[in-house]
């Protein structure tokens, strides 16, 4: 799903119970939240949405690597990398799916 994707899909539903608000404001409300989690992250801070995941930053160390057009040995530096862990909900919600999904490839 894209961004515009995700969009559409709020405004959709925000149409039903909140005709008022446009899609405009709706596409607002979604970068407001990108660029919350994308400040925190930059912070160093984690996100976490309550039934959804947490959004938090992991440190890869410095390693050696080698470039693969001339075999020679570089160093990588350490990078900070987002992390995304989804929470028990969504954990047990995708497990049901494929155990749902898994009964009936068994059966056929």
């Amino acid at each position: 799903m894209t961004k515009a994707h995700l969009i559409d899909r709020l405004a959709e539903r925000v149409a039903e119970r909140t005709p008022e608000l446009s899609r405009k404001q709706v596409e607002q409300v979604v970068n407001t939240i990108f660029t919350a989690i994308r400040d925190s992250l930059k912070k160093g801070e984690k996100t976490e949405i309550r039934g959804f995941g947490s959004f938090r930053l992991r440190t890869r160390q410095t390693k050696e690597g080698r470039n693969p057009k001339t075999g020679a040995t570089v160093c990588v530096p350490e990078k900070r990398m987002p992390f995304f862990k989804a929470g028990k909900e969504i954990k047990e919600l995708l497990n049901q799916c494929s155990n749902k999904e898994g009964t009936s490839h068994e059966s056929a």
